[in-house]
C-alpha cells in the first residue's frame, strides 16, 4: 500500500493545525538554522500493509520487542526491518483499544505530519482487521529510563541531563506550536538517544493508547492533580509532567512529586541530588533546575509555566554544546543502515542489500562449481539404487529450487543431506536461501554455518550467514560476517593473480 493511495490521505484528524500559513512564513521549529536536513531524511507518512509489518517484526516475534516491560506491556513495540533495510519501530496496540479503524488511521496521520528533529518521527500506520499499528524511526541507543535508573558502566552525566530537559522542551514547544498540545503519559520511557546519542521524544506519546483508554499508565503518584479529579487532561498536565521528567533528571530515581516539594519547601532542594553524580554539577544549575521543576508541578494547573517559558529556562544552562552527545554518553555511534564493505562480491552485494531476486540468480548461475570434484564423486561411485536415488534427489531439489518452490527444495535437499555420505556446501547454502524465503531466518543461518564447515574459507557461506543474521535484527554480527567474506573474496582474488 503506498502513500498515493493510502486510505489516509483524505483523512484530517480533529487536532490537525490550521494551514492559513503557507510553509515559508510558518516559524522554524529548530536552534540552528531549521530541520531540512534531518526532515529530508526521514520518509513521508504512509499506511503499510500488515504483511509488509509481519516480516518486518518476523511474525512480531517475541525476540524482536522493545519495549522495557517486555511482554507484560499493554501495547507492545517491536523493533523492525523493513524491505528496504531501513530499523523501525513498531507499535501494536491491543486488539480492543481502536476497534474504529477509520478513526485509528484519522489520528495517526494527524500525528504523522507533525516532523521534528528532537522528536522521533512517524512514518506509518496499519489498520488491517484487528491489528492497529503504528510506524516510526528507530531509536538504537535505549530510553531515557534505561540511561537514569538501570546503568550499567556509567551514571548519565549533567551535561546529559540539562540537555535532555532542552531537547524535550524543543519538542514540546515544537507540538504546541502545530497545534500538538497534548502529550500522553510523559516520562522517562517516552524519551529515546538516537545513533548521535541525542535525546528525542517518542511520537507515540502525541498519539492516545486508545479511543476511550487511560492518558496515563504509570503509578497515579505520578499523574496531574487535574486527571485525578476529572480523568481528563489538558496542555497545562504536560507541563506538569515534564516536571516530573526533571525530578527523575535531579534524582536519577522515581520520586513521587510530593516527596519531592516537600523537600524544595523546607529548602533541602539539594537533597534531591542524584548521589551517583558525586556532586559533578554547579549548584547554581541545580538550583535553577529545582525552581522550574517546582513551578511546573504546581497543583493549580493555571500556575504552571507554557513551553515556550520552560525552553527559556534550560536553553541559558547549556554549557557544552560543542560536545557531541554520544561523546557525553561513553557511547560508540551506530548506524541505522549498514554500510557496505570496500569488497565485495556481487553476491556479497546482493546479501547486504538484502535483494533475494539477485542472490537467487546468483546461486544458480554458480551451480556447484566451488566443490571441485564433488560432483564427479558422485559419478564414480559403484552405480547403486542408492547412488540413484540420490542423484533424482539432488535434481528434484535443484528444479525446485530454479523454479523457487523453496518449499519443495527443502524437503529433497532435506533427503539429500541425510543422503550423501559427504556433506556439500552448496546443498546447504541452497538450503539455507530456501529457509530465509520461507521466513525461517535461524534454520538459514544454521545451514549457512554448515556450508562453511564443509568449506571454511567460502565467501558465499559468510554472506548467506551475513543475510540472516540481519533478518534476526542482528546487525553488528552481520556486518562482522559480511567484512569476513569480502576478506575471503579478497585473498581469492590474490591466490588468482598469483
Amino acid at each position: 500500500m503506498g502513500c498515493f493511495h493510502s486510505k489516509t490521505a483524505h483523512l484530517h484528524s480533529p487536532e490537525d493545525p490550521p494551514t492559513d500559513l503557507p510553509d515559508s512564513k510558518k516559524p522554524d521549529p529548530g536552534d540552528d538554522g531549521g530541520d531540512g536536513d534531518q526532515e529530508s531524511q526521514v520518509p513521508a507518512f504512509k499506511e503499510y500493509g500488515l504483511n509488509e509489518l509481519r516480516r518486518a517484526t518476523h511474525e512480531f516475534s517475541t525476540g524482536y520487542i522493545v519495549s522495557e516491560s517486555g511482554e507484560k506491556a499493554p501495547n507492545l513495540v517491536y523493533r523492525g526491518k523493513l524491505e528496504n533495510n531501513r530499523l523501525v519501530a513498531v507499535k501494536r496496540f491491543s486488539k480492543q483499544s481502536w476497534p474504529d479503524a477509520q478513526q485509528f488511521l484519522a489520528e495517526a496521520a494527524g500525528v504523522g505530519k507533525v516532523r521534528h528533529k528532537r522528536l522521533v518521527n512517524l512514518i506509518g500506520c496499519c489498520a488491517e482487521g484487528d491489528e492497529r499499528l503504528l510506524v516510526a524511526e528507530y531509536m538504537p541507543n535505549d530510553t531515557l529510563s534505561k540511561h537514569l535508573f538501570h546503568w550499567d558502566k556509567q551514571p548519565l552525566p549533567w551535561e546529559m541531563r540539562l540537555r535532555v530537559a532542552y531537547h524535550v522542551a524543543q519538542a514540546l514547544d515544537h507540538c504546541s506550536m502545530e497545534n500538538r498540545k497534548i502529550y500522553h503519559d510523559l516520562n522517562a520511557y517516552r524519551i529515546l538517544f538516537d545513533e548521535d546519542g541525542d535525546p528525542r521524544l517518542s511520537s507515540f506519546g502525541l498519539m492516545k493508547n486508545s479511543r476511550d483508554g487511560k492518558s496515563y499508565s504509570t503509578n497515579l503518584a505520578y499523574t496531574p492533580p487535574e486527571f485525578l479529579r476529572t480523568g481528563r487532561i489538558i496542555a497545562e498536565s504536560v507541563i506538569y509532567s515534564y516536571g516530573t521528567v526533571l525530578l527523575d533528571l535531579l534524582s536519577g530515581k522515581h520520586i513521587p512529586p510530593s516527596h519531592a516539594l516537600d523537600l524544595i519547601r523546607g529548602k533541602n532542594a539539594l537533597l534531591l541530588m542524584d548521589s551517583s553524580l558525586e556532586g559533578q554539577y554547579a549548584n547554581d544549575d541545580a538550583t535553577k533546575l529545582v525552581e522550574l521543576a517546582s513551578k511546573c508541578l504546581q497543583f493549580e494547573a493555571r500556575e504552571r509555566p507554557d513551553t515556550k517559558f520552560l525552553l527559556t529556562a534550560v536553553t541559558p544552562l547549556q554549557k557544552q554544546k560543542e560536545v557531541a552527545s554520544h561523546v557525553l554518553m561513553g557511547l560508540t555511534k551506530t548506524a541505522a543502515v549498514l554500510p557496505l564493505p570496500t569488497m565485495l562480491s556481487p553476491l556479497g552485494k546482493a546479501c547486504a542489500r538484502m535483494d533475494l531476486t539477485a542472490i537467487h540468480d546468483i546461486l544458480l548461475k554458480t551451480g556447484y562449481k566451488d566443490e571441485e570434484g564433488a560432483e564427479n564423486e558422485l559419478s564414480f561411485q559403484e552405480w547403486t539404487q542408492q547412488v540413484q536415488d540420490i542423484l533424482n534427489t539432488k535434481k528434484f531439489g535443484d528444479i525446485a529450487f530454479r523454479d523457487k518452490d523453496f518449499k519443495n527444495a527443502i524437503e529433497y535437499y532435506s533427503k539429500l543431506v541425510v543422503m550423501m555420505s559427504v556433506p556439500s556446501a552448496t546443498v546447504f547454502a541452497r538450503r539455507a536461501f530456501s529457509y530465509l524465503m520461507n521466513e525461517q531466518a535461524e534454520l538459514a543461518l544454521r545451514d549457512a554455518m554448515q556450508a562453511q564447515v564443509c568449506i571454511p574459507d567460502w565467501p558465499t557461506a559468510f554472506y548467506l550467514q551475513a543475510l540472516a543474521l540481519s533478518k534476526l535484527g542482528m546487525e553488528t554480527d552481520a556486518q562482522d560476517m559480511l567484512n569476513d567474506g569480502a576478506a575471503f573474496e579478497a585473498k581469492r582474488s590474490n591466490s588468482w593473480r598469483n
